[in-house]
């Protein structure tokens, strides 16, 4: 048997001139995501629809769910563009339903202009073809237990009840490409999650600081790539040890701009390889004064160092939203395994909040920035990561 899946896409739709590319790339997506599956993706006028094996419907159904793009998928049923046919098969799929309730509306969409009934017409006979045979149910127009969708497209009609969300935003890959600066926290991930779903390409970079860090710190992140993997496609993973330049930080710079320090240092070495990788940002889960490092202040001082444009998807959230974005998307489990990431080492007693960047400057001077990221630079670690 076959199954056949319709697939929505919304803001694609909205692209005018510009909305092939974008279809053309939530196309390839799609098709990425099936990988596997032997399903085949035919192109509708604002729509796409899977043909599968029906033992498969349940696992494309899944993959669909999360392609960036998609705003909901349905398992349909087809009947031929004969008014008697798309009856037949409307009660059909009311007889088979466990209705929730005893109110119902039809919803039909008419993409089809030669077909000889409007959208409004068809609404109504369906509907009335339903209270005849189910006299115990009303019409609800507002606010239905059950809902019935027709949409008769240009070869046939597809009569559907049910919708399974999808993450909306832009396909991967139609935004450009961008660097994620991916700890072992909550917050990262769900700014990669966030990137992705306006439509960025990522790459991660993972600062570590073994061995005073275990392999388990490691894996995590691993993990945490994998998840985003589902969501947009095979992922570049960088690891670099920064452990000689904590080290070097904590023995000749003031205790108190240690992190501001260490992250001034990261963002050098995030510069240089997305500049060797043809990226065009960088990606990072700060939000606004929710640590040390995360005021303005802090930002300005930090940022100084690099030219890259920095995007921070979380920047105005808080962290009950954030940790319910992380629960959506699969990272939170894995975020909060108890291993250290390389900003809990050395941290000090009493952070600064509000550098001022002649002061950070200053210190910094203690250091050889230059030739510090050279050599964490030489020993990067790279890896491809897929669910």
């Amino acid at each position: 048997m076959t199954a056949a899946i319709l697939v929505r896409y919304g803001e694609i739709a909205l692209k005018g001139k510009n909305r092939m590319f974008f279809e053309k790339t939530l196309l390839e997506n799609i098709k990425f995501a099936l990988k596997g599956l032997g399903a085949r993706v035919v192109r509708m006028h604002g729509r796409l629809l899977i043909m599968g094996a029906a033992d498969e419907e349940e696992e494309i159904t899944r993959r669909l769910s999360r392609v960036f793009g998609v705003v909901s998928v349905s398992s349909v049923e087809t009947a031929p563009l004969d008014l008697e046919a798309i009856k037949e098969k409307a009660l059909e799929i009311m007889e088979r339903s466990l209705l929730p309730g005893d109110s119902f509306k039809v919803e039909a969409r008419r993409s089809n202009k030669s077909f000889p009934l409007t959208s409004p017409e068809l609404n109504r006979i369906i509907g009335g073809a339903i209270l005849e045979k189910y006299p115990r149910l009303k019409v609800d127009l507002e606010n239905p237990s059950f809902q019935l969708f027709i949409e008769v497209g240009a070869r046939e009609a597809y009569i559907y009840h049910d919708h399974v969300a999808g993450p909306g935003g832009l396909p991967v890959g139609s935004s450009g490409r961008a660097l994620l600066l991916l700890s072992g926290g909550i917050d990262s991930p769900v700014a990669g999650w966030m990137a992705m779903k306006r439509g960025l390409r990522l790459e991660a970079l993972h600062f570590h600081s073994y061995p005073f860090t275990g392999l388990r710190s490691r894996e995590k992140v691993i993990d945490l790539c994998r998840i985003l993997s589902r969501y947009g496609g095979k992922m570049q993973l960088h690891l670099v040890n920064v452990a000689g330049i904590q080290k070097e930080i904590r023995a000749s710079c003031p205790a108190a701009l240690g992190i501001i320090l260490l992250r001034r240092m990261m963002m050098r070495i995030a510069g240089q390889i997305s500049r060797s990788r043809g990226l065009q940002a960088l990606v990072t889960g700060e939000s606004l004064g929710q640590v040390a490092s995360q005021t303005l202040e802090s930002m300005i001082a930090i940022d100084s160092v690099t030219s890259m444009l920095i995007l921070r998807p979380l920047l105005g959230m808080d962290k009950h939203e954030i940790v319910a974005l992380a629960e959506k998307t699969g990272t939170y489990e894995i975020s909060i395994r108890p291993y250290e990431d390389c900003c809990t080492l050395f941290l000090p007693r009493h952070p600064a909040t509000r550098p001022r960047l002649e002061k950070v400057v200053q210190a910094e001077a203690a250091l050889d920035a230059g030739g510090l990221t050279a050599a964490a630079l030489e020993n990067m670690e790279t890896m491809l990561i897929e669910d």
